[in-house]
């Protein structure tokens, strides 16, 4: 299973994260979109190890979860991209994580709404890797073969 995490959960403060039945979700506070507020819904595994380390930090409600800003984290993940020798962006890592979702059978409108949290289905469309031919194939021999 890929856990993906995105940038802007690097500025979210305790009081962001709730845990509750049929899910987790963290709100994230004046995100990148423009809007007031959005929502990250995430796996039961990845909410589990948040909050234990939420309460082993000993995190006030208005603290940061993590410590770093996007800036930071844009350069750990552009050096984690050198190391392999690949030129690397956080970016690169959201739109990997939805094709791959969205390749592994995942239903294009959850990949638009929960994974990429877009408003409208035909920008996850534009965004998504190209379908190749051989792939094409496939999903069809797998479907009707």
């Amino acid at each position: 299973m890929t856990e993906h995490i995105e940038p802007g959960f690097y500025r979210k403060s305790h009081q962001d994260y709730h845990a509750g039945p049929g899910g987790e979700r963290i709100s994230i506070q004046a995100p990148k979109s423009g809007r007031q507020t959005e929502v990250a819904f995430v796996p039961q595994k990845l909410a589990s190890r948040l909050g234990e380390y939420i309460r082993q930090k000993g995190a006030e409600p208005k603290e940061r979860i993590f410590s770093i800003s996007y800036p930071a984290a844009r350069m750990v993940v552009k050096k984690a991209g050198e190391l392999v020798g690949i030129s690397l962006r956080p970016h690169d890592l959201r739109r990997h994580a939805a094709t791959f979702a969205s390749r592994a059978g995942t239903p294009i409108e959850i990949v638009s709404k929960v994974i990429l949290r877009h408003a409208n289905l035909a920008t996850t469309q534009r965004y998504l890797g190209k379908v190749t031919d051989l792939e094409a194939m496939r999903w069809i021999e797998n479907l009707h073969g």
